[in-house]
């Protein structure tokens, strides 16, 4: 028996979609957002006006980075806490997603531990604190999911905790908001969304329901992520915005696989972007994966219905992209590598490497680390 949830109450898709922020039932809104970049280019202004508008109280938390740790949350939930809003609006990437996650469901429970939340104890709903979510990069879909990753410096690893709360009610897709992306930033949460889609197409828990979703993302990412990259037009932007979402829903209900677990690990060790991480391993990791013959037979129908070997197609992406081939190519340098090796190869193991269409043990991770830490195949 499957039993899905692809989304809040609602999701609103198009550019400009920004403005449905007037619309919104509630009186105090508490917006949750990053550093720098959306203040310097208007949106939380913009989304000062539209509050102002409509005459809603408001107060702004920021400084939200990438990676937020479990510190982070809980300077951050002082500030909710103290504001005591009915609505949280997270607008940002993942990071900032992941974080107004934690700090809502925290503040609407004022007894809840981000520990009890790890450890599988966290409440399934939320009644008093609408959340909305507006990412401004495509590729978590975390405005669609019930996992929001957290750093635990103490352990050195990202983790992903998960309850149905964490879904946010209302979920605003406006691809203008993803205009003034960095290619950088573009091209990295672009492939955590590819990696969202594969990995969840061949997971052994993927449905007729999720199948079919994860295949449409993968199909409209490969179709769209070259043009987004190349032109940053309104349309290739809006269009990622949206396949990405697509790859969440697939990947929330399906599960993921040991691409994510190995980035978590590395993420967690080193502070590398998780959306390099993903595409510098997942070429590594599908072909591994291949040995399946489930996952094989997948893989080739995703190969003619795109008209070319996927992972070709996925290692030609990274080039055109400038992503290195390796993980010693991206700056983790060789003797860090070695010396936190035993951490990582155990924490690679972990997370959504347990839902890896092949079941890995210490051994093969061994060969699977070692191939994507040099670039070279090595199982």
């Amino acid at each position: 028996m499957s039993s899905l949830k692809f989304c809040g109450d609602e999701i609103i898709t198009g550019p400009g979609t920004l403005d449905a922020i007037k619309k919104i039932d509630g009186q105090r809104f508490f917006l949750v957002t990053g550093k720098s970049a959306l203040f310097r280019n208007g949106t939380i202004k913009r989304a000062e006006g539209l509050l102002k508008e409509s005459a809603k109280a408001y107060d702004i938390l920021s400084g939200i980075g990438a990676n937020p740790s479990v510190s982070d949350v809980e300077a951050g939930l002082i500030k909710m806490k103290d504001f005591d809003p009915d609505v949280v609006i997270a607008i940002g990437g993942g990071s900032v997603m992941d974080a107004a996650k934690v700090m809502t469901l925290m503040c609407e429970y004022p007894g809840l531990t981000i520990e009890a939340i790890k450890n599988g104890q966290a409440p399934e709903k939320r009644e008093r604190i609408k959340l909305v979510a507006i990412p401004t990069t495509s590729g978590t879909a975390s405005e669609v999911t019930r996992a929001a990753v957290i750093t635990f410096p103490e352990e050195n690893i990202k983790i992903g905790l998960k309850t149905k709360a964490f879904i946010p009610d209302l979920a605003i897709l406006d691809g203008e908001l993803a205009l003034s992306m960095p290619n950088s930033v573009m091209v990295e949460s672009g492939m955590d969304a590819l990696t969202h889609g594969l990995e969840a197409y061949i997971n052994k828990n993927a449905d007729d329901f999720t199948k079919i979703m994860a295949r449409g993302a993968v199909e409209g990412l490969l179709g769209h992520l070259r043009p987004s990259f190349e032109n940053g037009d309104i349309e290739s932007r809006q269009h990622v915005h949206n396949f990405s979402c697509l790859a969440g829903f697939a990947f929330q209900n399906a599960g993921l696989g040991m691409d994510h677990g190995i980035a978590h690990a590395f993420g967690g060790r080193f502070g590398t972007g998780h959306g390099l991480l993903n595409a510098i391993a997942l070429p590594f990791v599908l072909e591994y994966n291949q040995r399946d013959r489930q996952v094989a037979e997948d893989l080739e129908k995703l190969s003619r219905l795109i008209g070319k070997n996927i992972i070709d197609e996925i290692k030609a992406l990274n080039q055109s992209f400038g992503i290195p081939d390796s993980f010693q190519a991206a700056g983790i340098p060789e003797e860090h590598f070695k010396a936190h090796y035993e951490e990582l190869l155990k924490n690679s193991l972990l997370g959504s490497t347990q839902r890896n269409p092949v079941k890995m043990d210490a051994e093969q991770m061994d060969k699977v680390l070692t191939s994507i830490y040099y670039g070279e195949k090595k199982f």
